[in-house]
């Protein structure tokens, strides 16, 4: 598909109606590695396309922190907070540009099984640790299976909204998840303001998230690295891919 024919704007509005919860991501580091075209090509579904950006195509490792956590339903006061490390990377379906997960690591056993039942979600319960030394901040994962992720990484001042084109927005800017669910392709979609991002610099790497989910990538450090301290995000309920 050519990319005239994405419209990248469109997600990117809120849909009609009321949310079905609400969470605010923080902490965000957005690590992203040039992929070959045919790696990614093969270990997504069949249903999907992958996207690119003039040609290349990304994987990206995203650990952060999720906080108040809650349906709609919930009372404030049992809104939750965990951990969680995703590895993404970016597709289209019918026009619509969006993302699949390959893995979504969690350290809440709830959100886990949640979001297995209720969006077909592959997550896994780990042991996760954040931490913030001076401005050098780590997270650390490691599921019972012993595959495990450990990065340490510093913070640039320079802060901005990416711009429609750019491939920051390209990486950033996404708002429909994929996923196979009963069949078929279904998506889920959330809402929220731009997110405004630093460079970040990755002082210490390990990473076994990638592998286990059947991607190998090159050896060293992401291609890129960006930064953003959070967002405030409305869910809306997952439905049939139809459109």
């Amino acid at each position: 598909m050519s990319d005239t024919d994405i419209d990248r704007i469109a997600p990117t509005r809120r849909p009609a109606g009321r949310c079905d919860g609400t969470q605010s991501w923080q902490s965000l580091l957005f690590m992203h590695w040039r992929v070959p075209v045919e790696t990614l090509s093969q270990a997504i579904p069949s249903d999907l396309e992958l996207d690119t950006f003039n040609g290349t195509a990304y994987l990206g490792i995203v650990p952060f922190q999720m906080r108040a956590v809650r349906s709609r339903w919930l009372p404030r006061s049992m809104a939750f907070n965990f951990l969680e490390t995703n590895v993404r990377t970016y597709v289209v379906h019918r026009g619509r540009p969006g993302v699949f997960f390959f893995s979504l690591d969690a350290s809440s056993r709830l959100a886990v099984m949640a979001a297995r039942w209720g969006w077909s979600l592959p997550y896994y319960n780990a042991r996760m640790n954040h931490h913030n030394d001076s401005g050098t901040i780590r997270y650390e994962s490691c599921r019972a299976t012993r595959v495990s992720h450990d990065v340490s990484f510093r913070v640039g001042t320079d802060e901005a909204v990416s711009q429609p084109g750019t491939l920051e927005h390209f990486l950033f800017e996404r708002y429909l998840l994929f996923v196979e669910r009963h069949g078929g392709v279904h998506v889920g979609q959330v809402h929220h303001d731009p997110y405004r991002v630093r460079i970040a610099e990755i002082d210490a790497l390990d990473d076994g998230l990638a592998r286990a989910a059947g991607v190998d990538l090159p050896a060293g450090m992401p291609d890129l690295a960006h930064y953003c301290d959070g967002v405030d995000v409305e869910v809306f309920a997952i439905q049939p891919a139809t459109n």
